[in-house]
């Protein structure tokens, strides 16, 4: 995080193996990388909570992000409600929902990055009534730009 930003918590779970706390791949990834805490046997379209062996308290105003892999979902291994909110006042141990979309089965390693987390700031912004003009839309769809 860049310096003066306020620090996410993170309490390892007891009994939990030792894995490397979240952290980014390189300087210029925008999320850290969040691993299994647990060895699992992925199957054909059902979903399984994958431990991460760790709980997170996060700065008042912000909530962590759990994003999806790209390189798992290029193997078929898809994370059911992408993205995930984890807000600051959830205590428990965090678990990543992933599911396999092929046939056989798909291991997951304990270590193996499950999944990216991101800080997002500012949870109260304030809402108004008012009007709000149409989009323009080149397929029609939903206020879509047809891109």
């Amino acid at each position: 995080m860049p310096a003066g930003s306020r620090a996410v918590v993170v309490e390892r779970v007891e009994g939990a193996p030792s894995i490397p706390l979240p952290s980014r791949a390189t300087r210029g990834s925008a999320c850290f990388d969040l691993a299994a805490a647990e060895a699992v046997d992925l199957v054909r379209d059902k979903v399984v909570l994958v431990r991460t062996g760790f709980k997170f308290r996060c700065p008042s105003g912000t909530f962590l992000e759990v994003r999806p892999r790209s390189g798992l979902s290029s193997r078929g291994v898809l994370m059911v409600n992408a993205p995930g909110t984890i807000d600051a006042d959830y205590s428990n141990e965090v678990r990543v929902p992933l599911m396999y979309l092929f046939e056989g089965t798909y291991r997951i390693e304990v270590g193996d990055r499950i999944g990216q987390l991101r800080l997002v700031g500012d949870t109260s912004p304030r809402f108004r009534e008012g009007r709000v003009p149409p989009v323009p839309s080149r397929q029609g769809g939903f206020g879509s730009t047809g891109r």
